[in-house]
């Protein structure tokens, strides 16, 4: 019997985590608001930002991280609400 990873990254897409965070901020202004980096912040895109945080590994890990951060953050609304 295989043994589910509790790392909430393992099989998570890149392009999963970044639509998630520009969904729950609203868009790449408050994105870029929380990780200011230029992909986020001139004239931003999935695809431009994607390219980029593959390439640049300080980049990925402040969205991977920011991503942990939103997933605690939805957790704990979720059980503040009652759902």
């Amino acid at each position: 019997m295989e043994e589910k990873s509790k790392d909430p990254l393992h099989g998570k897409r890149l392009d999963a985590i970044l639509e998630e965070l520009v969904e729950y901020y609203e868009g790449f202004e408050k994105l870029g608001e929380q990780i200011n980096i230029k992909c986020f912040t001139d004239n931003p895109s999935i695809n431009s930002s994607l390219k980029f945080l593959r390439k640049t590994d300080w980049a990925r890990v402040k969205v991977e991280s920011l991503y942990l951060f939103v997933l605690r953050q939805k957790k704990r609304n979720e059980t503040k609400n009652g759902k």
